[in-house]
């Protein structure tokens, strides 16, 4: 009996749970780039070089431990598969369970259609990317009525003893996010991001991707638009220690502020490589846990950053496979808008998506404030399609996966699931993106005006969403307060907003995801 394990472009850690079900370090190992598989839908540039290149460093540390890697350039898996099962004697595939559905589904097809003589098929080993597993969280979630992140995120803590005094938390508070939403205000001196400069395993992806005549978004060139990101373990590590060290300190208190040219702020940017399986998420919080212990960093921003990890990620993820299958085609408001043009290029009058999306299209990363009140909260208040919005995300982002941006996007950017994940819609005026970011400084439109032709479309959106969904939101009972603001409004003011909000849409140019199949398709 010949073992090898298949590793996706996702799990590039030692520890994997595939590699380390097997006792020896001679077995066969596999991974394949399949073209065929990144055309299901447009993929930033940027991502499919950091995914191919992190997965061509692997293959070389792998090799130098004594693994017999076999690495293939292909159009799909099943035939590079089925050559090295032939050529190795393999009598079992072993791949860690992906954190994609999708892709579950597409493994367990190609087991029927592929290897159906195959004597030990291929074997799914529980994900250990993660620190719940999918059981445990539905053992966590049953018999709940509502499952509110924040009782999840507690339990969390008090299961990985992270920030806990006995059996209380230190400060004697859970949650610190009060202290956490300051606005932006003069210099603020933010310390640069930690960046790389392309080796020659990434110059040589960099030079393919660029050849590929295949849909993609994003910039990518020596110059202007340079490949920055880390793409071995080591250097992921490099980048969490630089978040810890230099970082950490400042990223509470003004985690939630947009700055034109501070695109990354204090924020910790390690996300694409937690997704890849270069960081595991129990190192990042126990490293920020140690800052706060031995460094006396500020709590609120080690609580904070420690919330989104071992709170929002894992929530996600565990909700994710929760949920029933139907979740990714959620629609509570019914809205069915097409996504505006400049989704895709940036070209638009609102300054903070001009300023949001250039900086996506030039490094496929935004931070979480600025994928939530801005990107996600004109798609809700504007009335875009659900699936269009989470396929854009699923497109544009450096991080996006299946897994993460399903309940993200669907669940708390557009309260599309009714509530099942969020209490309330994330839905804001120009007022917020003004007290949170500079961006309305330099913008065409007019913050503080609801009608007329400077009316900026955050305002005239915003409240004609309340307008449209009052039904469906006086049930909500955190938004009681702001429905009695609309009462008030005067029905001439509340018409013209109507009609600005009806109209905009006929003036501007829509552009959909060229891959209807995408939809149900995942990493």
């Amino acid at each position: 009996m010949t073992i090898g394990v298949w590793i996706l472009g996702n799990q590039l850690s030692h520890t994997q749970a595939a590699l380390a079900s097997c006792s020896s370090e001679k077995i066969p190992v596999i991974l394949i780039e399949s073209l065929q598989h990144v055309q299901i839908r447009p993929y930033h540039k940027q991502k499919l070089v950091l995914i191919w290149s992190a997965m061509r460093h692997f293959a070389e540390e792998l090799g130098e431990k004594g693994y017999k890697v076999t690495y293939e350039i292909a159009d799909d898996f099943a035939v590079p598969l089925a050559a090295w099962v032939k050529a190795n004697n393999i009598t079992e595939i072993r791949v860690m369970t992906p954190a994609d559905k999708p892709f579950i589904q597409l493994i367990q097809d190609m087991e029927k259609q592929n290897f159906p003589s195959l004597e030990g098929k291929i074997t799914l080993v529980p994900n250990n990317h993660f620190l719940w597993t999918t059981a445990e969280f539905k053992n966590w979630a049953k018999g709940r009525k509502k499952l509110l992140m924040e009782y999840f995120y507690r339990e969390g803590r008090r299961k990985f003893n992270i920030l806990m005094v006995g059996d209380k938390p230190v400060g004697e508070q859970w949650n610190y996010d009060k202290d956490n939403r300051q606005p932006p205000k003069g210099k603020l001196n933010t310390p640069p991001a930690k960046w790389f400069e392309a080796d020659e395993i990434t110059q040589v992806v960099i030079e393919h991707v660029s050849s590929l005549n295949i849909p993609t978004f994003g910039q990518l060139d020596e110059k202007l638009y340079k490949f920055s990101w880390g793409v071995t373990r080591n250097q992921a590590l490099e980048v969490l220690d630089w978040f810890i060290h230099v970082r950490l300190a400042g990223f509470g208190t003004y985690q939630d502020a947009m700055v034109v040219g501070e695109e990354t702020m204090w924020h910790s940017m390690i996300s694409p490589y937690l997704n890849i399986g270069l960081l595991h998420p129990l190192e990042v919080v126990q490293a920020a846990e140690k800052a706060y212990q031995e460094e006396q960093i500020p709590l609120n921003s080690v609580e904070g950053f420690i919330r989104q990890v071992l709170g929002w990620r894992e929530y996600m993820y565990g909700l994710y496979h929760y949920v029933d299958g139907d979740y990714s085609q959620k629609n509570y408001f019914q809205h069915t808008q097409p996504l505006p043009e400049f989704f895709w290029t940036g070209e638009t009058k609102m300054n903070c998506l001009h300023q949001v999306i250039s900086q996506l299209q030039n490094t496929g990363y935004v931070h979480h404030i600025q994928r939530l009140m801005i990107l996600s909260n004109f798609a809700l208040i504007a009335g875009l399609s659900p699936q269009e919005v989470e396929n854009w995300f699923h497109t544009t982002f450096i991080d996006g996966y299946d897994w993460v941006m399903q309940t993200n996007v669907i669940g708390m950017g557009l309260f599309a699931d009714g509530g099942i994940l969020g209490s309330k819609p994330y839905a804001a005026s120009a007022n917020y993106i003004n007290k949170m970011s500079n961006y309305c400084q330099e913008c065409a439109y007019n913050y503080k005006a609801r009608i007329g032709d400077k009316a900026c479309p955050f305002n005239f959106f915003y409240w004609d969403f309340l307008d449209r969904h009052r039904q469906k939101l006086v049930t909500q009972g955190r938004m009681s307060f702001i429905l009695n603001n609309l009462d008030k409004m005067p029905v001439e003011e509340l018409e013209a907003i109507r009609k600005l909000a009806r109209d905009w849409f006929l003036l501007i140019p829509s552009m959909g995801l060229p891959h209807a199949e995408s939809q149900s398709r995942g990493e």
